[in-house]
């Protein structure tokens, strides 16, 4: 076999590109006067063409200021990239970044996401509909799309442009729930927007990530920890994801002058490996965490997080304390190969019931309980009263994500020894639709797939309802 470079890359199972759109004002600007206290970049600061909340110097930012924040281009060079280290890239998963998408005027967002998918396909389209319609038949399959957005640029409207764009995932930042932090920071939102966001990302399908900065202003190491655990155990937030970046303190922004006089003081470096260790102790297991620290280059940090490999160091100190922390990323069967060296042999279906944002979740995975490993998950949900999608109304069950994990296998061929393509994702499916059916007592069984992975629910007796798969239950 070739030599891989980088192999988490891939090891989730998919290739992942993530673009930035073009340079723009953050939207509250207008509202609040000013952008948050902490966020470096965007037109108007120090950092030359860098977008909102980046600095221009991270891997992804430098990558698109040579594309000139192009779409097609940065795709075309991110695969290219990807294929030359080695990578199978069959499946491609986007992430939007650069500020909030959505407040962009509407040709632009449909300019973007058209080339994204034309990218792919090769097809050159005219609007995004069209580069949908090509995009389901590339070789090269889209399986899904996520979006950085703010909680009030996640509304009714915003959510049915970005099922049209074929978004599957939101990141929505959040960074905390305390609504005196987010108004002395600044943000612009309430918290109560946040919850709102939340069910009514769910109850349209989306999957949430959401991203959360310990180390705030105003914050101590007793109050970080309360809101995480309020973060897991309200029914309000539980999120599906979390991306968590300790607040960095960055040259030209307004946090970096509180902190150069003295009114803000970052946590000394082993204090925040030692919070980073507490909350990932507390993550429930229905929950991945993406990320733990900001991209941002180490030399343009004054103060805040001193090493780059924070979840390597907080994963040590819990192995220490003697606490796991079973989140699915760190359970994931590819990233278990390569880290741990472990293979799963004895492979069950798992099911894990709760309670979220007004409706009810099933989490079903295949695992190996004895070495804790996961093979394979899918997020069912029971939408709440309150759903405004037609598609969705009236005794509907909707599959917000299935995901089998292991390295990327190519969609025609199947490896014994590598974890997709094994049938996991049918045994998950099928049981999800005897859920819907004799618990739920749903009439009809949604899916928010990704545009690449329609024709597979199509095999399965699925057909398009809108930006949704379905199937009736009878």
């Amino acid at each position: 076999p070739k030599l891989k470079a980088k192999p988490i890359r891939t090891a989730s199972g998919i290739a992942v590109v993530a673009v930035m759109c073009k340079p723009h004002r953050c939207p509250h600007i207008n509202m609040t006067g000013n952008i948050c206290v902490y966020c470096p970049g965007g037109p108007d600061s120090d950092f030359e063409y860098s977008t909102q909340s980046y600095t221009g110097y991270e891997p992804t930012s430098m990558r698109a200021i040579r594309a000139r924040y192009n779409p097609y281009l940065q795709t075309r060079h991110r695969i290219e990239q990807l294929k030359q280290l080695g990578h199978s890239v069959d499946k491609v998963e986007f992430i939007v970044m650069g500020g909030t998408f959505m407040c962009l005027p509407e040709d632009y967002r449909d300019y973007f996401i058209r080339n994204l998918h034309d990218a792919l396909s090769g097809h050159t389209s005219n609007n995004v509909d069209e580069a949908v319609k090509f995009s389901e038949k590339s070789k090269v399959k889209c399986i899904g799309i996520t979006i950085e957005t703010r909680p009030d640029y996640c509304m009714k409207r915003h959510l049915s442009d970005m099922l049209r764009y074929g978004c599957t995932r939101l990141e929505i930042g959040v960074q905390s729930v305390y609504e005196d932090v987010a108004r002395d920071t600044n943000r612009g939102h309430t918290v109560k927007a946040v919850c709102e966001s939340f069910s009514l990302a769910k109850d349209s399908g989306f999957k949430v990530v959401a991203h959360m900065m310990p180390d705030l202003p105003n914050v101590d190491i007793e109050r970080d920890i309360e809101q995480f655990i309020e973060f897991f155990e309200n029914p309000a937030f539980r999120a599906d994801g979390l991306k968590i970046y300790p607040t960095l303190v960055i040259r030209g922004t307004g946090l970096y002058e509180l902190w150069k006089t003295g009114r803000y003081k970052s946590y000394p470096p082993s204090t925040l490996v030692d919070l980073v260790a507490r909350i990932l102790a507390l993550v429930p297991p229905w929950t991945r965490v993406y990320r733990v620290q900001r991209d941002i280059p180490m030399p343009l940090v004054s103060s805040g997080v001193e090493h780059g490999n924070l979840r390597e160091l907080a994963l040590a100190r819990m192995k220490d304390l003697g606490v796991e922390c079973r989140d699915v990323r760190t359970r994931e069967v590819g990233i278990q190969e390569i880290h741990n060296k472990v293979r799963p042999y004895e492979v069950e279906l798992i099911r894990r019931d709760y309670v979220a944002n007004g409706g009810w979740e099933t989490f079903l995975s295949y695992e190996d309980p004895e070495q804790d490993i996961l093979v394979g998950l899918l997020r069912l949900r029971k939408c709440s009263n309150d759903t405004f999608r037609n598609e969705l109304k009236g005794g509907v069950s909707i599959v917000r994500e299935l995901h089998v994990y292991g390295s990327v296998v190519p969609v025609s061929s199947r490896d014994p020894t590598k974890f997709q393509h094994q049938g996991f994702g049918m045994l998950l499916m099928e049981e999800a639709e005897r859920i819907a059916k004799e618990e739920h007592l749903s009439n009809k069984i949604a899916v928010i797939s990704g545009v690449g992975t329609r024709n597979y629910y199509r095999k399965i007796g699925y057909e398009l309802d809108g930006p949704y798969m379905s199937k009736k239950l009878c």
